[in-house]
């Protein structure tokens, strides 16, 4: 079993349910999914920079990139609709817990200045980190040439800030004072 599913079922539930008064198990929120996203609108002519971006994400997560494509044409960015425009990679299960436990222990530490992650969710318990540059992650090499900005969304069952700020600090993400 996964030391953060574990963490999350033996130390976690018991204290969301201490704290915020769930009478159920089940009513406790968990983690939905995590998505992991790359924009690649600057790279959209360099069929080798996007396999290069692909095979990054791909080693970063050990899941294939699907790509996202304009809904809209913008003629001021030069994007046609239908144009790829990003990948992006929906993590659940096991590859979840694997992903956050990575992100948490070492991808966050090894970020330059790293004060803590900002406490910002969207409102509906969802947290969004920007990442400047993905050599933080173990995966990459540290000579790599291609570098890119990620986006990582972490996504709950919950609707409420608090009880998803609790959910992720108890699991060991380092937020901001």
């Amino acid at each position: 079993m996964n030391r953060l599913l574990e963490l999350y079922k033996k130390s976690v539930i018991p204290k969301m349910k201490e704290k915020f008064g769930f009478k159920n198990d089940l009513r406790v929120p968990k983690l939905d999914k995590i998505i992991v996203g790359v924009g690649i609108s600057s790279s959209i002519s360099d069929s080798k920079m996007v396999e290069a971006i692909e095979r990054n994400l791909m080693a970063i997560t050990g899941q294939k990139p699907v790509a996202t494509l304009a809904k809209k044409a913008i003629s001021g960015f030069k994007i046609k609709k239908g144009q790829q425009v990003g990948l992006k990679v929906t993590l659940r299960g096991k590859r979840m817990y694997d992903f956050l436990d990575k992100l948490i222990n070492i991808a966050l530490p090894r970020t330059k200045d790293f004060k803590g992650v900002s406490s910002s969710f969207d409102g509906r318990g969802n947290l969004t980190l920007g990442f400047k540059e993905q050599i933080a992650f173990p995966e990459v090499s540290e000579g790599a040439t291609e570098l890119f900005g990620l986006e990582i969304t972490i996504t709950t069952t919950t609707k409420e800030d608090k009880e998803a700020k609790e959910l992720l600090t108890l699991m060991g993400m380092p937020f901001k004072e």
